[in-house]
């Protein structure tokens, strides 16, 4: 062993070291999550959503959820219920719910539910609390791990000495909120982990080029670009925002070896077929759920005097029933159900029943008040395209409290999101240092590792500034969860960020206390969240507590 190969063999075993704790706490965790009931594994609306899919898929061989969901415990509560689910006609022509999350994550859980259900004769409805434990441990354990581990190899790619490597694997550990989304079936695990497989892969080849003579002897495989194109792709199946930093990520590995196109764009187009062709599974279309939110094409426009003259809701539902059977979409229907959509406007969704081939399919459409006033008013017949307004959905009933109201300041929104009860800088206070670190690297270094930095600012804003922009509604920091987890995905793209800075103020006591107090208070912001990831933040659970907040 060379004399100086030495302090970093020993810098690894301590990485390794901390990984292993990391995994362990987090198992600890795992092995002992329950809902507040104590009936099952799943903490909150969004995993369950999944979880009951998973069931579905695998138990029922679909994606629909409607026996799931109905199943009341001796207590009368509904375990697998959730409000983040979807109703649209299915495949045998007939309204059924759906969980609203995109298909590919699910399916690949079900896979592994379905391999342990074969080995170990367990069903996931009949067992909510072990089943879901042992596939977290078989899920999310290996996620954190290749986080972690490529995390680790990122860091020693640096140029940073060596305690400023050492406090960067410790941030990566312990001092993040991806921590408590690890004891837990979420997206933002799986997008964070293949970023930074992503990353770590991007590294490894700009290190690998430039020390083989600006890559003349350097031939990797077409696997290694495949893998980066599928993780970077996998990222955007996760986190659909994620998009951005493919797209950069696709110009970054062109840029650095132009023949890496090839292998990047292949790995990239098998999530693809894999985002589109279960999301077409599902739900018999190429959009995902949360595309169907609004109103279709306008079928036909109608008027009747009736209409005009009824003064109640249940007088115009009645009228209107009697009125769309004479249209000939609905002239043939069986029966036609007439529901008042929630708000004040004049509109209703129709459900009508037909008979075909010797059983009863369903059709839904939406009527509309067009022109209004006088006796020549126009109503419009629509297609229905709204998957979130069902009877009793919490999204479109006014049953929406809390954030999930929404902000209505979008400056309020950006200050809360960054400083304020769900802040990326207040809670995880080690992110401080993250714009001085990008700008650094921007500046200095090769060429590939500044055009990295850029394109980790570029993505990072963009994605910010877009949810900054989303309606009212979305404007929701995520819902209740202890952090703005739709950034979560940034984890490993600021860790690398920050080891820079981290090297710069440890060369001096002053510095050394400032890291040592951001990665502190960091810390304490995850042990604050380990009990579930779906709570809000601990600053804003004490500001309620002190009445800052009705």
């Amino acid at each position: 062993m060379r004399k100086h190969d030495e302090p970093r063999n020993k810098r690894l075993l301590m990485h390794g070291i901390l990984i292993v704790i990391a995994l362990a706490l987090v198992a600890g965790r795992i092995a002992t999550v329950i809902n507040p009931e104590g009936d099952a594994a799943f903490l909150s609306a969004n995993d369950r959503s999944r979880w009951v899919t998973v069931a579905a898929l695998v138990e029922q061989q679909t994606f629909e959820i409607d026996e799931l969901i109905s199943i009341q415990t001796d207590r009368g509560h509904r375990l697998w219920d959730t409000i983040d689910k979807v109703r649209h006609i299915g495949e045998d022509g007939r309204l059924h719910y759906y969980s609203s999350k995109p298909t590919l994550l699910t399916t690949m859980v079900a896979g592994v539910y379905w391999g342990v259900r074969r080995i170990t004769g367990l069903n996931l409805s009949e067992h909510p609390i072990y089943v879901p434990r042992l596939l977290l441990l078989l899920i999310n354990l290996p996620l954190l791990a290749l986080f972690l581990i490529t995390m680790t190899l990122s860091i020693e790619l640096s140029s940073a000495q060596d305690l400023a490597k050492r406090l960067a694997v410790i941030a990566s550990c312990f001092a993040t909120m991806l921590t408590p989304f690890a004891i837990a079936l979420n997206n933002h695990l799986f997008a964070a982990a293949a970023t930074s497989l992503t990353l770590y892969l991007y590294l490894r080849a700009s290190e690998k080029i430039h020390d083989s003579f600006a890559g003349i002897t350097y031939r990797p495989t077409f696997l290694v670009w495949a893998v980066a194109g599928m993780s970077a792709a996998f990222a955007v199946a996760c986190e659909l925002p994620a998009l951005s930093m493919f797209a950069l990520w696709a110009v970054l590995f062109a840029l650095l070896m132009r023949r890496s196109m090839i292998g990047f764009l292949a790995g990239a187009g098998l999530v693809a077929v894999g985002i589109f062709g279960t999301n077409y599974w599902a739900h018999q279309t190429w959009k995902t759920p949360y595309a169907h939110r609004g109103d279709g094409s306008v079928v036909t426009v109608f008027s009747s005097k009736d209409l005009e003259a009824a003064d109640t809701d249940n007088e115009l539902r009645a009228t209107l029933e009697g009125s769309l059977q004479r249209l000939d979409p609905l002239s043939g229907a069986d029966s036609i159900a007439v529901r008042k959509l929630n708000g004040d406007a004049a509109e209703f969704e129709v459900v009508a029943d037909f008979h075909q081939d010797g059983r009863i399919e369903q059709q839904q459409w939406k009527v509309r008040r067009g022109e209004t006033g006088g006796e020549n008013a126009k109503w419009e017949l629509v297609e229905w395209d709204d998957w979130y307004d069902y009877p009793g959905s919490y999204w479109r009933t006014g049953r929406r409290s809390g954030v999930d109201r929404g902000e209505p300041s979008r400056v309020v929104y950006a200050l809360q999101a960054t400083v304020g009860y769900y802040g990326l800088f207040s809670l995880t206070p080690i992110w401080l240092l993250v714009p001085s670190g990008l700008i650094h690297r921007i500046s200095h270094g090769p060429r590939d590792r500044r055009y990295l930095a850029a394109a980790i600012v570029t993505a990072t804003v963009v994605c910010f500034l877009f949810y900054v922009a989303r309606p009212e509604i979305d404007r929701n920091y995520g819902g209740v969860s202890v952090c703005f987890r739709w950034m979560l995905w940034f984890t490993p793209l600021w860790v690398y960020a920050i080891v820079t800075e981290f090297d710069r103020l440890t060369d001096n006591w002053a510095g050394g206390l400032v890291v040592l107090g951001l990665l502190a208070a960091s810390v304490f912001s995850v042990s604050a969240s380990l009990e579930s990831p779906w709570q809000s933040p601990w600053l804003y659970q004490f500001a309620s507590f002190l009445g800052w907040i009705s």
